[in-house]
């Protein structure tokens, strides 16, 4: 695991969510995820069937936020739970050894101890920046990367506001994944270029 870890935004537009991921995943993601917490459960469905199939095209593997009946139901490759989800132990004694299990531990290494314990697959921190999507209540330190490296044998994962410029400093400090949503599937109302946006985060991996 490493590289660009892609989480789509709260798009209702389901043929331009496609669209978006697609050029994405024709540059180059080591991760794809499915977050859409405001999705009737039949959208939610759907979306995520038709980005596993993209996923598989593209042979990056492909988890879903939060729903594990549904990751279940679609025989995705895995899970991302937060804090207040499912603890990972359980998730991970419902889906079997296989599956992945990624883990929010904000800015706490005790969460990530607790979740390499329970059979984690990666550890995600952040935010680390202010992120137009989530709001967080603490920033995380820059250095929480190199603390993490030093005592959690898994990859780690950052959030929170990415940029190819602001996650520099961060994949120079040991980061396995830059976790991005808006960097890559724009903003409202700007002009942006999917192709490029994935290019430059790629590079931080590249050496």
């Amino acid at each position: 695991m490493r590289g660009l870890y892609l989480v789509t935004p709260n798009w209702d537009d389901t043929d331009r969510l496609l669209d978006v991921s697609e050029q994405a995943l024709q540059e180059g993601v080591a991760l794809l995820q499915y977050r859409h917490k405001s999705a009737e459960a039949q959208q939610r469905r759907e979306q995520a069937g038709a980005l596993l199939a993209l996923a598989r095209k593209y042979g990056v593997p492909f988890i879903i936020n939060d729903f594990i009946e549904l990751c279940e139901e679609l025989d995705a490759d895995g899970v991302h739970v937060g804090g207040t989800d499912a603890s990972v132990a359980q998730v991970r004694a419902r889906l079997g050894k296989d599956k992945i299990v990624g883990a929010s531990c904000y800015g706490d290494m005790a969460l990530a101890r607790t979740a390499e314990a329970g059979g984690a697959s990666y550890v995600a921190f952040g935010g680390f920046y202010p992120s137009l999507v989530k709001k967080y209540p603490v920033t995380t330190p820059l250095d929480m990367v190199l603390q993490a490296k030093r005592e959690i044998a898994l990859p780690c994962v950052v959030i929170g506001g990415m940029t190819p410029e602001n996650a520099a400093p961060l994949a120079a400090r040991g980061a396995d994944m830059v976790a991005a949503i808006s960097s890559v599937f724009g903003k409202a109302g700007q002009a942006h270029d999917v192709n490029i946006a994935v290019q430059q985060f790629n590079q931080l991996f590249a050496a």
